[in-house]
């Protein structure tokens, strides 16, 4: 094999949906505002205590100009047609369009942790109540993982590598990771890379509810009133983290390409570490947690003391809460509580394998902006009496490098650095 080309990787544009709205506009003016997004389900019924979720509002596949009836009755898992738009609305931010020179040479990495799993159920209950005639013929594409990025090649043009990156929850980081890689060794020039997740059916809802992973908002709860009080990260009554459905992409780019397509760099992408933790699958270890941050931090070329603000997984959960924090002390020391430390899980919720690459514009468009966005919903927890978690509004902060942490089910840990540009 030749010689990797050690070349520089730039984000160039960025979309995302959440529940704080459906474009990167809405969903980060209600960000710096210290909304959150959190409802009542309504994609479909359940009696789960875990009801309080995320959904993307005002998202409606039917109303996309190249979404027909047929396409809409056929692509039934609803991370195909949002996987399309965010990466068509990515390449509009960058402003990169695809053509016989750049097509070939554009990677679309979308991963995803559950895949199709709305298409799953919809077969399952044409097999049970009606025959198995009736399960459509379409069931296995709409279940490959592969397939939302092939459908997004199709709509726009890209030719070069795609696959789904499965890291679990650190999916999007796996994907920023890879086609930052494959970028910097010369395997293209262009990547999209990032996750989409549309989990919000009611065995997804209850199974997490079940393994005690999300919130169960109860009578006495302070979100029973106020649902978007459910996701508080780092804070003393948390209980689980709130379920969301959302997607995110970014648009990676070498830097010798920059000039050529006339792209504006946005960040660079300096660091990346990634282990796994060969414990547990749903307990963090904190070893090689720590290992990931360290690697990230070591591949940017950099020390602990130049990381100038955190975007922790921060998912609300009693344990993963405290292990993070644990492992952010040993790492920084005495220079963490002048680290600001946010978590948008307070304000989006978990949206499993599209929440690092969600969370990755938002902290990159801060970091621009030279602020940093609250952990929404924060009530002191004496036991991080010593860290900065940016409680409740976001506000001005002097930084140049972005720690970005996401870990995932099953031990998998991905941590990404970005510098400002």
């Amino acid at each position: 094999m030749r010689a990797p080309q050690h070349r520089k990787v730039f984000v160039v544009g960025y979309a995302v949906s959440t529940c704080l709205g459906n474009t990167f506009d809405t969903t980060w003016q209600a960000a710096i505002e210290g909304k959150a997004g959190f409802n009542r389900v309504s994609r479909c019924t359940t009696d789960s205590r875990s009801n309080v979720v995320g959904e993307i509002p005002n998202w409606n596949p039917a109303d996309l100009a190249y979404v027909d009836r047929k396409d809409a009755a056929i692509w039934d898992a609803a991370y195909v047609f949002l996987t399309m738009e965010t990466c068509r609305l990515a390449l509009a931010h960058a402003g990169l369009a695809m053509d016989k020179e750049t097509g070939p040479r554009t990677a679309c990495l979308i991963g995803s942790a559950l895949n199709g799993v709305d298409a799953y159920r919809v077969a399952m209950d044409n097999y049970v109540n009606k025959s198995p005639f009736k399960v459509s013929p379409y069931l296995l594409p709409n279940l490959c993982a592969n397939l939302p990025a092939g459908k997004a090649g199709m709509l726009l043009g890209f030719t070069g590598p795609i696959f789904s990156p499965q890291g679990a929850c650190a999916s999007g980081n796996h994907a920023i990771a890879l086609g930052a890689r494959m970028i910097r060794d010369g395997d293209c020039d262009f990547a999209l890379a990032g996750g989409v997740e549309t989990c919000l059916v009611p065995e997804i809802i209850q199974g997490f509810a079940n393994m005690l992973a999300t919130i169960k908002v109860g009578p006495k709860d302070r979100a029973q009133d106020d649902p978007g009080q459910a996701s508080r990260p780092f804070s003393i009554d948390r209980k689980g983290f709130v379920l969301a459905e959302g997607a995110g992409a970014l648009v990676l780019a070498a830097e010798d390409s920059l000039k050529r397509q006339n792209l504006t760099p946005l960040a660079e992408v300096k660091g990346i570490g990634w282990t796994s933790d060969a414990n547990h699958f749903t307990r963090p270890n904190k070893d090689t947690v720590i290992q990931a941050m360290e690697q990230a931090i070591f591949d940017a070329e950099l020390t602990p003391q130049d990381i100038g603000a955190i975007n922790a997984h921060g998912t609300s959960t009693p344990t993963g809460d405290a292990t993070e924090v644990a492992c952010l002390r040993e790492i920084f020391a005495r220079h963490l509580p002048g680290i600001p430390i946010s978590a948008n899980k307070s304000q989006i919720g978990h949206s499993l394998g599209a929440s690092a690459a969600i969370e990755a514009a938002l902290g990159i468009e801060a970091m621009r902006h030279q602020i940093v966005l609250p952990t929404v919903n924060h009530i002191p927890d004496p036991d991080f009496a010593d860290i900065d978690v940016v409680p409740n509004q976001s506000r001005p902060h002097s930084y140049r490098y972005l720690l970005s942490n996401s870990f995932g089910f099953g031990g998998t840990n991905c941590c990404v650095v970005f510098e400002k540009i």
